[in-house]
């Protein structure tokens, strides 16, 4: 495994070929980042958004409210787990854009947030707003869904827009846990005949920390081994919408994610996120202020053209 991935990551490097011009299906001037930005400082008015907690609750119903303003159906995935002592009721929001359509792609993130902020030197049993680490993810989703459905032009596939449960593990410390595991996702793995019977979405992308003002993006080293196509693609995009952004170098050490279930389930799968966030990163300090239109606008533009391109070439 680890030469396969070796292997991907140099074959990343190397072809590095320029693509022709991208025509846009769609005015991706439409993907507004301030819009966006609203919907970040939406999540962080409702607090603490660990699993469990009252602005836990209040996500779900924000999604799933904007979702229906757009008459996008949405379902949920409930399940509970066991984690030690604890008894964790957990729940996967999906928004299923051209339901009908038996050609699908997963557009995944996760909106559950680490319940404190244990990376802070001053405070690390406070509240952690998520403002990069959470809520991004979502409003990348949301916004990018708005687009999608307001389009007069729409892309030749369905997707999924998956919100996952649980990403933040047991106990909501992320990295902080020492005995992490995600736990949205493997369900979702784990019951896909449920949401698509015998058939498999062709691929996922997810999406995790995109809204730094200083925001810059490496294709994810694991992700390679198993989407690199996938990834070339969207990395060729987004180095025409937003070259200081999109970096062709891959990151020195996988990165474990939402992404890694899915693959596991033979779903190519990739991770976008922005892990450099130092000092910032699960502290106090993750706020709106430290967010950028710009940035999110490169992540959700991106995504909105490698969509269209590709129901294009599954045609």
């Amino acid at each position: 495994m680890r030469q396969a991935v070796a292997l991907a990551a140099l074959a990343f490097v190397l072809a590095a070929v320029a693509s022709p011009s991208l025509a846009a299906e769609t005015d991706l001037s439409q993907w507004r980042g301030e819009r966006a930005m609203d919907d970040i400082a939406r999540q962080l008015s409702f607090g603490t958004r660990a699993m469990g907690s009252p602005g836990h609750a209040q996500t779900i119903r924000f999604i799933e409210a904007e979702f229906a303003k757009l008459s996008i159906p949405t379902q949920q995935q409930r399940w509970t787990e066991v984690a030690g002592d604890r008894v964790l009721d957990l729940t996967n929001v999906i928004g299923r854009f051209a339901p009908s359509n038996p050609r699908r792609v997963i557009v995944g993130t996760h909106y559950d947030a680490i319940v404190r902020a244990y990376r802070d030197p001053q405070h690390p049993d406070a509240p952690m707003p998520g403002a990069n680490n959470s809520a991004s993810g979502v409003a990348v989703l949301l916004e990018t869904a708005r687009v999608l459905s307001q389009s007069m032009a729409r892309p030749a596939i369905g997707i999924d827009f998956v919100f996952f449960d649980g990403e933040e593990g047991p106990l909501s410390l992320g990295e902080g846990d020492p005995h992490w595991f995600p736990l949205g996702s493997p369900y979702f793995a784990k019951h896909l005949i449920e949401l698509y019977g015998r058939g498999k979405p062709s691929e996922a992308v997810i999406f995790d920390m995109v809204c730094y003002e200083k925001l810059e993006l490496y294709p994810e080293l694991a992700s390679l081994a198993s989407a690199k196509p996938q990834i070339e693609a969207f990395w060729r995009i987004g180095g025409e919408l937003a070259p200081t952004i999109f970096s062709r170098t891959p990151t020195q050490s996988p990165i474990y994610d939402d992404q890694l279930a899915l693959n596991q389930a033979g779903i190519p799968s990739f991770l976008v996120i922005g892990f450099e966030y130092a000092p910032w990163f699960n502290t106090t300090e993750d706020t709106l202020d430290k967010c950028s239109p710009r940035s999110l606008e490169a992540v959700g533009r991106t995504l909105t053209r490698y969509l269209y391109l590709t129901g294009k070439a599954g045609n």
